[in-house]
């Protein structure tokens, strides 16, 4: 470790903390949603936050967006919302001559923060129109290749698909999704506090503690912090251990699953590690942390089979499953 990557992590975990502070008072409780947004966010990535309607979903992205000091636009996808209504789109203009000429005016894509707000009451050819958005950080329009802010990302709220008027997320875009955050009820204590907070006459305001500067400065020395050799081989082994088909594959996987994840979750779980052992105030990852966010990379990278489902089996147990037995053959060796 060079020498001046402790004291800068160091410095950014104290930011970090503050950030946090700032959050809570306007999203209370439920630490660990907050967390997994802010580990997308230091991670470089796009978060998708599943939980029914008036869970907070919305009230926590406008929040990171003012505290990390981002530029944000948000879009409420319905069934009629066309890719145009978010990429943008080419107008015929006619100056005072009478010479015509094409000219683009930008959707509200081009932003830092992108709150795709029920992102998957739109049709599936609307979805798409993100994809290149949320892997390249560009669009093509016209054949023109219009880049985004820095830095870009997504964070998109999605309704249980077994809601009316929703459709489910292609594979493609799901997987293009650093980490799925569950927003869940809270409990009783926290709902109380949070009736009280929400229904005076004033709320808590959020204020900035990053700039988009740092921000992007914060995902690059994350991307410095060592990583050792068992951390990579758990990953390795977790990840390989969840694919149907293969050799490395657990029973438990075989017999449930019909697809598993992909390099890309090797690569996500690399980076959220480290993002949770900087929120945590360590220097380095921990077989711990590769348990914590096993479960919020991989769920939305697998899928039950027909006959799981028909058995009433349930994707997390499976991911902890699966992680239970990869972490005891580690600690074993």
């Amino acid at each position: 470790m060079s020498d001046d990557l402790i004291p800068a992590t160091e410095a950014l975990g104290e930011r970090l903390a503050q950030a946090r502070a700032a959050i809570a008072p306007r999203f209370i409780g439920q630490e660990m949603v907050v967390d997994l947004a802010l580990v997308s966010l230091l991670s470089g990535g796009h978060a998708l936050l599943v939980g029914l309607p008036g869970m907070g979903k919305t009230r926590l992205v406008e929040t990171l967006a003012r505290v990390m000091g981002l530029d944000w636009s948000r879009i409420q996808f319905t069934p009629d919302l066309m890719p145009a209504d978010i990429l943008g789109s080419e107008v015929l203009d006619t100056d005072g001559e009478g010479r015509r000429s094409f000219r683009f005016i930008e959707g509200p894509v081009f932003c830092q923060l992108l709150m795709a707000d029920e992102i998957n009451r739109a049709s599936p050819r609307t979805q798409s129109a993100l994809l290149q958005a949320m892997q390249e950080r560009e669009v093509t329009i016209a054949g023109q290749h219009r880049p985004l802010g820095a830095p870009f990302h997504v964070l998109a709220t999605q309704n249980p698909i077994e809601q009316e008027g929703t459709y489910p997320l292609p594979e493609a875009q799901l997987d293009r999704f650093l980490v799925q955050v569950d927003v869940e009820y809270p409990d009783r204590d926290t709902e109380r506090d949070i009736l009280i907070a929400t229904t005076g006459t004033e709320e808590a305001a959020a204020e900035a503690v990053f700039s988009p500067a740092e921000l992007m400065a914060a995902q690059r020395l994350l991307r410095r912090m060592p990583v050792g050799e068992s951390v990579v081989e758990m990953i390795l082994d977790l990840v390989r251990a969840c694919r149907p088909g293969t050799v490395e594959a657990l029973p438990v996987v075989s017999e449930s699953v019909s697809w598993g994840p992909g390099p890309r979750a090797a690569q996500a779980l690399m980076l959220t590690v480290r993002a949770r052992a900087l929120l945590a105030g360590r220097l380095a990852p921990s077989a711990e942390d590769v348990q914590a966010m096993a479960r919020p990379v991989l769920s939305h990278r697998m899928a039950l089979s027909f006959a799981a489902r028909a058995r009433g089996e349930d994707l997390a147990s499976v991911i902890e499953n699966v992680t239970a037995q990869v972490t005891r053959v580690e600690a074993a060796a």
